[in-house]
């Protein structure tokens, strides 16, 4: 993979201008405390409730796990012209990708237009035709979008970010961002006193104000309340904590029921309508009269409901096609089709194995790139050549032969590291970049986002259902 970028350290392994006084506060302090403070995080942590299931672990008694995602003590730090930069390329971005899902729905011009292939959003199965033709509140789709950067190293040294991922439908993580800033200033009150790091502890507000935002526009005061999937749902914490922290009621599906073609929550007092939902169901599960029937998650009839213009489903049902890795590649066209702009966040360079030349070379440097299917999640589902052996990279050509148009592939980028605290002392690790976009009336974000890191040595993959962990992530107001 070559060299790699380090975020912290330059040339001659002196600390970057941005991590300057943060280096010399770090090298006054011993391991010893470090380790003792890695310990009370993990003690608090654990007494919160800050847990990820991990789906299909065991115990040794046979019953699902949960785990504390691993928090690491020291921060990626952003000095502030790099994240006004990231700023103005995520919101060109989701505001590209909102175009797009209202496109698709409606006139389908990009695709008439033969930017994008339309038999790759028509026949994707993310793409809902029960959403053709239907409205919703200032043609957004995408309210909520985790949007994932990565940093690779360029030949002479640098560092380049790209867009790797999109995550529109129900992005999760962002409770993590705002509980490792909240340990950070409980174990380090010290480093804010000396470091003017911008704030992040007002992302429950903005979110509230985007949800409020784009609730019919018959509705005043609309009431707002965060669905969940239930308590055994890997991102539980989160759900419950960003319902406990906007000050709205966390339901279930069973919670719910419409009448009339209305909404409404039972309660204590009797039925109270709601007018926005901000869903952490999958589309599937939402209503059992319109999709899966099986399923006991979502409310039946609430797509008629959502139809009918009388509820806001946040993010909107049919969100996933624009955020599909098959669809991932178009999206510098899409940023130039619908604004008239040069795109400022680039994608990672991608083969599309659909395409037959794409494919041939694919096959023939299966060593070299990374594989991943085209609906897959998680970290799941792909090959990362450099890593993988021989024997797996055979078994996994003969799939890519089998179901071509399930797969897309990308150089092994060289992704930057950051100095992380693990067993063996301070090393580096391999990091990416969550920023969370809130796109309602206008698209605003806090400064930053979860900045996850690949805990295991030489990993690539920071995914936390495979062992990654987190990191504070500060943007520096100066």
């Amino acid at each position: 993979m070559g060299r790699r970028f380090d975020e912290m350290h330059g040339a001659g392994d002196t600390a970057r201008a941005h991590y300057a006084s943060y280096a010399r506060w770090l090298a006054r302090q011993s391991l010893e405390l470090m380790r003792a403070r890695r310990e009370e995080a993990e003690l608090i942590f654990r007494r919160v409730g800050i847990t990820f299931a991990v789906y299909g672990a065991k115990d040794e008694d046979g019953a699902g796990t949960e785990r504390l995602i691993p928090f690491d003590l020291i921060p990626r730090i952003i000095p502030k012209h790099e994240w006004d930069w990231m700023r103005r390329g995520l919101q060109q971005r989701v505001t590209a990708l909102n175009r797009f899902l209202h496109d698709v729905y409606h006139g389908q011009e990009i695709l008439k237009a033969g930017v994008v292939p339309a038999d790759e959003v028509l026949r994707n199965a993310q793409f809902r035709p029960e959403m053709a033709g239907v409205a919703v509140p200032g043609d957004v789709y995408s309210h909520i979008s985790g949007i994932d950067i990565v940093r690779a190293a360029q030949a002479d040294g640098s560092g380049t970010y790209y867009v790797l991922e999109d995550n529109l439908r129900v992005p999760s993580g962002v409770s993590y961002m705002l509980e490792n800033r909240k340990m950070m200033m409980r174990l380090f009150p010290d480093l804010f006193a000396d470091n003017r790091v911008e704030p992040v502890a007002h992302y429950p507000d903005l979110l509230l104000e985007t949800l409020r935002a784009v609730a019919p526009a018959s509705v005043n005061e609309p009431t707002v309340v965060v669905l969940t999937p239930g308590m055994y749902n890997s991102a539980y914490f989160e759900h419950a904590f960003l319902a406990q922290q906007m000050g709205v009621e966390l339901v279930e599906g069973q919670d719910l029921f419409v009448k009339d073609g209305f909404a409404y929550m039972r309660t204590t007092q009797g039925p109270r309508r709601i007018d926005v939902i901000y869903r952490r169901v999958d589309d599937d599960f939402l209503d059992p009269q319109a999709f899966r029937p099986d399923s006991t998650l979502g409310c039946a009839g609430l797509l008629d409901v959502y139809r009918r213009g009388n509820i806001t489903l946040s993010n909107a049902i049919g969100t996933g096609v624009a955020d599909d890795k098959s669809i991932y590649p178009y999206v510098p066209k899409m940023v130039e089709f619908y604004l008239g702009e040069k795109p400022i966040l680039q994608n990672v360079p991608t083969y599309r194995c659909r395409e037959a030349q794409d494919l041939k070379y694919v096959l023939d440097h299966l060593s070299e790139l990374v594989v991943k299917e085209v609906h897959g999640a998680g970290g799941y589902g792909m090959l990362v050549g450099p890593a993988s052996s021989q024997a797996e990279i055979e078994d996994f050509r003969a799939h890519l032969i089998a179901k071509p148009t399930n797969y897309i592939a990308q150089p092994t980028l060289a992704l930057s590291t950051c100095p992380t605290y693990v067993e063996a002392g301070i090393a580096p690790r391999h990091i990416d970049l969550r920023p969370f976009v809130l796109s309602g009336k206008s698209v605003q974000m806090v400064p930053g986002g979860l900045t996850r890191v690949a805990l295991k040595e030489g990993s690539l993959v920071v995914n936390s259902s495979q062992g990654g962990g987190t990191k504070d992530t500060w943007v520096l107001e100066v």
